[in-house]
């Protein structure tokens, strides 16, 4: 018990549907499970749901591995040279510095479970969205504008230790 008093970690229960902690940021939903302040700093966790067509810039991260595990829908992945279509199960382990995108497909929610090592990185989509009003995808004219949103990321991504490296991947 005293290691974990030291770190800060303790033991969290979250009932479904009721995050106590959610995000719209990205044109989607985080709702964050674990905060890195319940593990000590040491991992953080979020389900993420995105509608089809989201897309993020090829980039690194120089502190955090990140995984994430397909809970509904489809995307493409690609990390380094490597590019993969998951679908629903499928899970990817991206380790810290490694480049990587990915972009949502198909016609439907895209829904996945979130893990980052150190689990600082979540609070990223903090400071760039909003506050989410619902646990849904934010409606149009909800959250931030776009432009704004990005003007965000350049401003808050260099302090997680996030480089933009490259393009999205293309639709």
């Amino acid at each position: 018990m005293a290691d974990q008093e030291k770190v800060g970690a303790r033991v969290v229960v979250r009932e479904p549907g009721s995050p106590d902690h959610a995000t719209w940021a990205m044109g989607s939903l985080f709702e964050h499970l674990l905060l890195p302040d319940e593990s000590g700093g040491r991992l953080g966790v979020a389900t993420v749901s995105q509608p089809p067509g989201i897309a993020t810039p090829l980039h690194r991260h120089a502190r955090e591995a990140e995984a994430f595990y397909l809970l509904e829908g489809e995307m493409t992945y690609r990390a380094g040279d490597e590019t993969f279509d998951l679908t629903p199960g499928c899970f990817i382990f991206l380790p810290q510095g490694i480049p990587h995108a990915f972009r949502t497909r198909g016609d439907t929610t895209v829904r996945y479970l979130a893990l980052t090592e150190p689990g600082h990185l979540l609070g990223l989509y903090d400071e760039v969205g909003v506050p989410a009003g619902a646990l849904r995808i934010p409606a149009q004219g909800e959250g931030r504008e776009m432009a704004e949103e990005i003007a965000r990321w350049n401003d808050v991504g260099p302090r997680y230790g996030l480089e933009v490296v490259g393009p999205p991947i293309p639709a």
